[in-house]
């Protein structure tokens, strides 16, 4: 492999490693508080403490589904 080559292959292997950092970034950097609500009957009946989750973990809470039992919902509510 010619010298030239090396350099043209560490550029564009440095690029890609940049754009992968990049977008990891701005997953991680993405944060809101959330609480776990209770509502029984349409009406708040217990709020978990509010929390800061960031990058893989507020959209693993964001993609939670309500769960009803009963008259009683619980789901997660972020600002």
């Amino acid at each position: 492999m010619t010298k030239m080559k090396k350099r043209v292959l560490f550029f564009v292997a440095f690029l890609l490693i940049a754009a992968g950092i990049s977008s990891c970034e701005d997953v991680l950097e993405n944060c809101k508080i959330c609480r776990l609500n209770t509502y029984e009957n349409g009406n708040l009946i217990n709020s978990a403490q509010e929390a800061e989750y960031c990058g893989s973990e507020l959209i693993r809470i964001q993609s939670t589904p309500p769960v009803t039992i009963g008259s009683t919902t619980t789901k997660w509510e972020c600002d």
